[in-house]
């Protein structure tokens, strides 16, 4: 992973943690665990950092569902 893509997997837990009110440590444990990170996040940085913040994070928050990592 480069400094790009870290930089950009930090901004979507951090933002993700905002948006469902808990730690960013949590955040992490729930997207990794659900292999979004490194299924999703990390893959497909190329496109995703063209969107906005609030897309992201709602993408990422519909995926949590999806995957079963979110109630």
């Amino acid at each position: 992973m480069d400094y790009n893509t870290l930089n950009f997997t930090i901004f979507c837990i951090s933002n993700v943690a905002r948006a469902l009110g808990i730690g960013q440590r949590e955040t992490y444990h729930l997207l990794h665990r659900a292999g979004i990170i490194d299924g999703y996040i990390v893959p497909c940085y190329d496109t995703l950092h063209t969107f906005s913040r609030e897309y992201v994070v709602d993408d990422l928050i519909d995926l949590m569902k999806k995957k079963g990592a979110l109630a």
